[in-house]
């Protein structure tokens, strides 16, 4: 297994859908995203091993998003493109597709890459209105079209609009999401304090230029629509639930992340690729782990993290305080705070990670050290990019280090990795 290196990474800036990006494709997205990533690392016209990218806001007519969006950039077009899917853990997946194909030998670079948006998600027919289309077609004389027309009904028509729901359960994710703190006695004041501390991150980290070579300018905009440097507690403890309506709500608008457009990518390759492109390495992508929750049945949708992150540490004999920094995106700041307090419980350990005893806490002032999710917004499939890319910067800037990566997504799964300098 080679050594595989992140080697730079760009984004766009992250937006609340239905606002600055409206109409704008992941398509177009994308491409602007890869073609910065393109130029700054100089690989016009070069062949790379493989793009993938995905998003999870699918359009029909994203059928082959990445080769297109490799088209549409300055890399030499017989550059192959997958898209893929595995919800908010899209753009992580790509990253270790990328990583394993490179460190088998299969290839020396590539990239990998996310976007999603809200802003142009298409009206979907009803079911029940393609089969009467595929009926009437295949009707052989007048007399059965006559008879399938007359089955006619005019609410055929309407259309069905994509929702951010669990099919399983007809829950959404904050509403899973509300279930969870109930069940791990996650406080409303615990929840808007690591909000704050997210947008306290993310504010100092623009002040400090950190995100200056990561984000492009696009459509104008240079910086995320999130960042809050004047929020505060008060301010935090002001808003609404927005999920759980009956009194015991605690999940708002403040501590759960928005629905946000935006693309991301990442380059990535062998060291050698590095050399002979005169590519400074900012860090390793060491290894990564899928897991997943029986959710269907009463466990917590977004706890899968808690396993793939350890069956990572355990493959890699690591504990969990073997880090210099971490990277728990925050679907929800209870999302987090549950992930958190299952580590440092002897029974769930036990039960759930089969292990003999809890994993213990980890040291807050490591955690998302530029800012989270809460502070910078989360297009589902690019949130991924987001954080390896910053983690290979922070892990440079720090000159060295170990990073862990933790990601909660739909349908009960997790995606954990391990970023190395």
């Amino acid at each position: 297994m080679r050594k595989v290196a992140i080697l730079g990474g760009s984004r766009t800036p992250f937006v609340k859908s239905m606002t600055s990006y409206q109409g704008l494709s992941n398509q177009t997205m994308l491409t602007a995203v890869m073609n910065d990533l393109v130029n700054k690392t100089n690989l016009k016209g070069k062949l790379l091993g493989d793009v993938i990218a995905g998003t999870v806001m699918n359009h029909p007519f994203d059928y082959n998003l990445t080769r297109e969006v490799v088209l549409g950039t300055e890399l030499d077009p017989r550059t192959p493109g997958l898209n893929i899917q595995r919800a908010c853990g899209t753009g992580l997946e790509a990253a270790n597709l990328v990583f394993l194909k490179v460190a088998t030998g299969q290839m020396d670079s590539g990239i990998a890459g996310g976007s999603d948006t809200n802003s142009d998600i298409p009206f979907v027919g009803q079911r029940r209105l393609t089969h009467f289309m595929i009926k009437l077609q295949n009707a052989k004389t007048l007399t059965d079209k006559l008879k399938i027309l007359s089955s006619f009904n005019p609410k055929m028509l309407k259309p069905e609009i994509p929702v951010v729901k669990e099919p399983r359960t007809g829950l959404s994710m904050g509403e899973h999401a509300e279930l969870m703190v109930k069940e791990w006695g996650i406080t409303r004041e615990a929840q808007d304090q690591l909000a704050l501390e997210s947008h306290q991150k993310a504010a100092k980290a623009y002040e400090e230029g950190f995100y200056d070579d990561l984000i492009i300018n696009f459509q104008g905009l240079k910086k995320d629509a999130f960042t809050r440097k004047d929020t505060s507690i008060e301010k935090l403890a002001k808003l609404k639930p927005a999920f759980d309506f009956s009194g015991k709500g605690s999940l708002t608008a403040g501590n759960s992340t928005p629905l946000t457009d935006g693309a991301s990518a990442v380059l990535m390759g062998s060291e050698d690729f590095a050399r002979e492109n005169n590519l400074e390495v900012m860090a390793y992508f060491k290894d990564a782990e899928v897991a997943a929750v029986d959710f269907v049945h009463g466990e917590g949708l977004l706890m899968g993290p808690t396993i793939a992150v350890s069956r990572l540490l355990e493959r890699n004999n690591l504990t969990l305080q073997d880090f210099d920094f971490y990277e728990i995106h925050e679907a929800f700041a209870g999302q987090v705070l549950c992930t958190l307090k299952a580590w440092e419980d002897p029974e769930y350990c036990k039960r759930v990670l089969n292990r003999d005893k809890a994993m213990g806490s980890i040291d807050r002032n490591k955690m998302n050290v530029k800012g989270g999710s809460l502070a910078v917004g989360h297009p589902f499939a690019a949130t991924g990019g987001r954080i390896v890319a910053a983690a290979g910067k922070i892990l440079k800037e720090a000159g060295k280090g170990r990073l862990l990566v933790s990601v909660c997504t739909a349908g009960g799964m997790g995606v954990a990795a391990i970023i190395e300098r």
